[in-house]
């Protein structure tokens, strides 16, 4: 299985972002993981349209963007111009998720579902068809720099027999606390891509920790 590596751009250097984008262009990176936060569906703000927009002008790799926030659906033909080329939002925040799962493919997205720390995959049974992606987070959305949720295995175990018996194209996403002492585990328990930001960003030589963290 193939492994992929998104860092999250939440633990970037805002005030040289720029440079952290070409780092990440130039690293064996697949896309960059991009965190929009409402501070209503979760406890905090990260950034909107204009910055995404930025992002996009020097990303060189798509771009994995994470709602975490209320109502998606409002603006996915928004997000799909200022560049997202995977939207994953939030089961918990989705009255009508197949809907919204429809309208992201209709905009030529990959489209995604994230579940919180507390949710069970065997709410997924019914969308699993539809979808391109399945991001576990592993800490409680709205904040970096969190500590690995160890029931997440389990979680990622179960998903990854679901995916298989129904649709095994589906790529797994973990987010949260990922670094080297899980990343080997995680993808031997069925992830495909690691979203890690305080491990790449706060790391020495982040281009060798992306690296590190694709051969763990």
């Amino acid at each position: 299985m193939k492994r992929y590596v998104a860092p999250s751009l939440l633990a970037a250097d805002f005030g040289n972002l720029r440079e952290d984008i070409l780092m990440v262009n130039n690293s064996e990176a697949d896309y960059f993981h991009c965190d929009i936060m409402d501070g209503v569906f979760v406890p905090n703000l990260s950034f909107g349209f204009p910055v995404l927009e930025h992002i996009k002008k020097y990303a060189e790799k798509p771009l994995d963007v994470h709602l975490m926030t209320i109502e998606p659906e409002k603006y996915i033909r928004r997000y799909k111009k200022a560049g997202a080329d995977i939207l994953t939002v939030h089961l918990e925040a989705c009255d009508h998720l197949h809907r919204v799962v429809q309208e992201i493919k209709s905009e030529g997205m990959m489209a995604g579902v994230s579940l919180n720390p507390h949710t069970s995959v065997r709410l997924l049974e019914n969308i699993l068809a539809h979808v391109d992606m399945i991001l576990i987070m592993s800490v409680n959305p709205g904040y970096g720099g969190q500590t690995f949720i160890e029931h997440s295995y389990s979680k990622i175990a179960t998903l990854r027999e679901m995916c298989d018996n129904v649709n095994p194209g589906i790529l797994i996403e973990v987010d949260g606390g990922v670094d080297l002492s899980n990343a080997g585990r995680l993808y031997e328990t069925g992830v495909n891509i690691l979203v890690a930001g305080t491990a790449v960003f706060k790391a020495n030589d982040p281009v060798k920790m992306i690296s590190d963290l694709k051969k763990a």
